[in-house]
């Protein structure tokens, strides 16, 4: 998403970094995506359409999931993903190429 950021329209904030200043509890912002829209603090689904809205490229993926009906399927896809995520990060971490 970095890369697709050509504007520097985001603001990234890694909150597994000890130190780093949390909006919220930091337990809670690591269980799932979020992101400020506005003054507007998303989670989920929702964040990630509020990214997209940023990034002119994906645009139209973030306009598209302001309909509930999208959001709500793209809701249930991520929690689908994590559900899975912590089989997927173990796999990850056995394949991963040494440093």
């Amino acid at each position: 998403m970095r890369r697709l950021d050509r504007h520097g329209a985001i603001a990234f904030l890694d909150v597994a970094t000890p130190g780093a200043s949390c909006p919220l509890d930091r337990a809670t912002l690591l269980e799932r995506f979020h992101a400020r829209e506005g003054s507007q603090m998303l989670s989920g689904a929702a964040a990630f359409a509020a990214m997209w809205r940023a990034i002119p490229l994906l645009r139209p993926l973030g306009l598209a999931a302001r309909n509930r009906w999208v959001l709500w399927l793209l809701e249930q896809s991520y929690r689908g993903f994590l559900r899975l995520r912590p089989a997927l990060q173990r796999l990850a971490r056995r394949y991963s190429l040494p440093d």
